[in-house]
């Protein structure tokens, strides 16, 4: 593998297609729990430099924009190695993120080495527990914003999308949210129907991305009525059952199966956005 920043001791980076996770902790892909394959999903497909702390030892997975402003100019995975700059400046909040809470740190001051030299840049830095089927935070997701990066850096896609995410687990919806204002897009998040609703009635939203299976009103029907106060909304369906309740609808869809890449959504997204003309 390729040497990486001196600053995050990376032992390596490759693309995202191409990397070698078995040669570090994580293992092999295929044996990843559901929470650390979204995570690293997100991680990867996300134009804003973020990272992860995954495990109690952890092993810091890091993205291609994190990469380029530490100086590894690639994504990677780092092992047995000192935290990452946000990780190591922000040390108090991330205990504070393992003991489960959300934190937000306006315009922290973080160093960076690389072989050209270092630099400073004051960041606002995102810290969000990830849990694990057995609802127990095992990792802490780390998202940079307002860096002052160059341009070239720091250009995202702004499609401008609005759109509400219905999802009743809590920390998955959190995490999609983030992954979708990182791409520019507009997103608002709730936990069941009902409220999804008086969302749509309050605001008007370019797109419904909603699980079938919610408490209470599914998603199907959910946007059967939301359809009825925004019909030029569209409509994306995630279901962890297949199509099955989603034979016969009167309206048109597009069906994501769980667990579903973030790329597939990506893709799914940038689609609607150019037929709006964003």
């Amino acid at each position: 593998m390729r040497q990486a920043s001196p600053d995050d001791s990376a032992t390596g980076a490759l693309a995202p297609a191409t990397y070698d996770w078995q040669a570090t902790q994580l293992g092999p892909r295929a044996g990843w729990p559901y929470a650390l394959r979204l995570s690293v999903d997100i991680l990867l497909n996300t134009p804003s430099p973020m990272l992860l702390a995954w495990g109690d030892d952890p092993v810091v997975v890091f993205n291609e924009a994190y990469g380029r402003m530490a100086g590894a100019a690639a994504p990677g995975a780092v092992a047995g190695a000192p935290l990452a700059a946000p990780l190591a400046a922000c040390a108090d909040a991330v205990l504070r993120a393992r003991a489960g809470d959300a934190i937000r740190l306006a315009q922290q001051p973080l160093t960076f080495g690389s072989a050209q030299g270092g630099h400073r840049l004051a960041c606002d830095v995102h810290l969000t527990p990830v849990r694990d089927e057995h609802d127990q935070v095992a990792g802490v997701l780390c998202a940079l914003g307002d860096c002052g990066l160059p341009e070239a850096q720091a250009a995202a896609p702004h499609h401008g999308l609005r759109i509400l995410v219905v999802e009743d687990n809590l920390d998955s919806q959190y995490l999609v949210c983030e992954m979708l204002k990182a791409f520019g897009h507009h997103a608002d998040g709730v936990g069941d129907a009902e409220a999804a609703l008086g969302m749509l009635g309050a605001a008007t939203y370019d797109v419904l991305f909603s699980d079938v299976s919610l408490p209470g009103m599914s998603g199907v029907e959910l946007a059967r009525q939301g359809l009825v106060l925004q019909p030029s909304m569209q409509v994306i369906f995630a279901s962890g059952y297949g199509d099955t309740l989603l034979r016969h609808l009167p309206f048109p869809f597009v069906s994501l199966q769980k667990p579903y890449e973030m790329e597939q959504l990506q893709g799914t997204l940038d689609a609607m956005a150019r037929q709006l003309g964003r």
